[in-house]
């Protein structure tokens, strides 16, 4: 396995207990969550990064489940150590959507109050639903704040949705190939699919599975979808008008080309690791999402706070680059922080998955961009001035610090008081804070780049720098804990 792999991983299960109320209306109980995480979380939990996934992808985005495994997780080439999302200095996390098959809670699970697969009583889902599980297992994990949101297609509309529903909890985002409104087009191209599988006999108005389950007409909505995922030109070069078998067509109605054959074995596979119920749900979610507000993009996005990188594919004609580009619009009339990138390829939208190396090298440079204020701690203990040493001493004893800012009533920072200053005060047998805390204090700024403040720590031989923002107002602390796992 390579040394670049987070190797072996498993699947984590998290049951959020009780009713979980959803954005139609209905309720759910006892919502269970597949999730699987790589690298390490740190002593602030400030480098943790969200995966979501696309339509029918699932929890293991890297890594292999045994030595066995033929294929690694559906991101393993941007996931795993030096890679965009390095799990040397991040902790990066992917669960499965609420509505899906693999693990969370979906049609195929058993509903509580009959002890039956939940078929077609599942209740309809929305985008927003599918991120409020996922801010239920964040808060189990005891994450406050999440470094980075990353999705594409699908997981690129949870990501917009993160940063529209939970805007504090979100300091950088990378939407890839993706919308912020599903157009007709690609709501005309859902409806077809679901219709296949409800015109299959076998889906039996939802309730299969304890028959055969309809996988011809699911085998027709994932052949609709995967030519929606190429384009024209990864068509010609992959299969051009190639015959399957021979050098003259049958004329019959067999598979004469490659394309058809290719387009069926897709089909055929795809039936044997996802469930019906879940596409049509799943779906219907994706046609729901409309982030406008009053019929105004930048109306819907105004209270975005994270750094945006928005990524398009040229030859994507699903999510095509004026979706992306309607996204960066809406984000530039607030005059937020975004960033916009158009990645050449003639994989279509599929690109997002296939073009490893452009994708790294873009997330990586934006990532590692990163100021003071994307990884400070913001929640900071302090303490007034003129307050006892023993107080201060009680202070960093409960909240486990070494160090303690010193404020004003403005809560402007006038000094810092270390665990070495309170035993030295012991020693000396001092009684008043002036006489130990250090005025002359060494301060970050929130936009400064992280590397100038590690530097800054390391030429003093400190281990702790208070963000200071207008007016030596204090906003926030940054130790070398934080930030040696993200410059590395």
């Amino acid at each position: 396995m390579s040394e670049r792999s987070v190797g072996i991983v498993a699947t984590n299960y998290h049951t959020i207990e009780g009713e979980f109320q959803l954005e139609g209306g209905h309720t759910l109980k006892n919502i269970r969550v597949a999730y699987e995480t790589y690298g390490n979380l740190n002593k602030e939990k400030s480098n943790a990064i969200l995966v979501c996934h696309a339509l029918t992808g699932d929890a293991h985005a890297a890594g292999r489940h045994s030595g066995d495994d033929i294929k690694p997780g559906w991101w393993d080439d941007i996931i795993g150590p030096g890679k965009a999302l390095d799990t040397d200095r991040y902790f990066v996390l992917c669960s499965n959507v609420l509505g899906g098959c693999k693990g969370t809670t979906g049609p195929a699970s058993l509903d509580p109050d009959t002890g039956r697969q939940y078929g077609i009583t599942f209740p309809v889902i929305t985008m927003g639903d599918m991120v409020n599980v996922q801010k239920k297992l964040i808060d189990y994990l005891g994450i406050t704040t999440l470094f980075a949101v990353v999705g594409g297609s699908m997981g690129g509309m949870q990501t917009l949705q993160w940063c529209v529903a939970y805007p504090e909890l979100v300091k950088k985002a990378v939407v890839i190939a993706s919308t912020a409104i599903s157009s007709p087009q690609q709501i005309a191209f859902n409806e077809v699919g679901r219709n296949a599988i409800i015109s299959d006999p076998d889906w039996n108005g939802g309730d299969y599975y304890d028959g055969e389950p309809p996988v011809n007409g699911l085998s027709t909505a994932r052949m609709i979808a995967h030519i929606t995922y190429l384009s024209d030109a990864s068509m010609h070069e992959k299969f051009g008008r190639k015959l399957q078998q021979g050098e003259s067509y049958k004329f019959d109605m067999s598979n004469d080309f490659q394309v058809e054959s290719y387009l069926k074995y897709q089909g055929d596979t795809f039936t044997g690791r996802f469930d019906a119920n879940s596409y049509l749900y799943v779906t219907k979610a994706v046609d729901y999402f409309d982030l406008s507000k009053n019929g105004s993009l930048a109306e819907g996005l105004k209270d975005v706070q994270a750094k945006m990188l928005v990524i398009s594919i040229t030859s994507d004609w699903l999510y095509s680059p004026y979706h992306s580009r309607k996204i960066v619009e809406g984000l530039t009339v607030k005059e937020h922080d975004v960033s916009y990138r158009e990645i050449e390829s003639s994989y279509g939208h599929d690109a997002f998955l296939l073009e490893s190396g452009q994708i790294n090298y873009v997330i990586h440079n934006f990532l590692t961009h990163t100021s003071v204020a994307d990884v400070m701690t913001e929640k900071v203990a302090t303490i007034r001035e003129g307050v006892s040493i023993e107080k201060a001493a009680k202070v960093m004893f409960e909240e486990g610090l070494t160090h303690l800012p010193v404020v004003n009533e403005n809560d402007c920072l006038v000094g810092i008081v270390t665990s070495w200053d309170i035993s030295k005060a012991v020693a000396l047998k001092c009684s008043k804070l002036e006489n130990i805390m250090t005025r002359d204090v060494l301060t970050a700024s929130p936009d400064e780049p992280i590397v100038a403040a590690a530097k800054r720590l390391e030429r003093h031989s400190i281990s702790a720098l208070p963000v200071v923002g207008e007016k030596k107002r204090l906003i926030g602390i940054i130790d070398s804990e934080d930030i040696s796992r993200l410059i590395g």
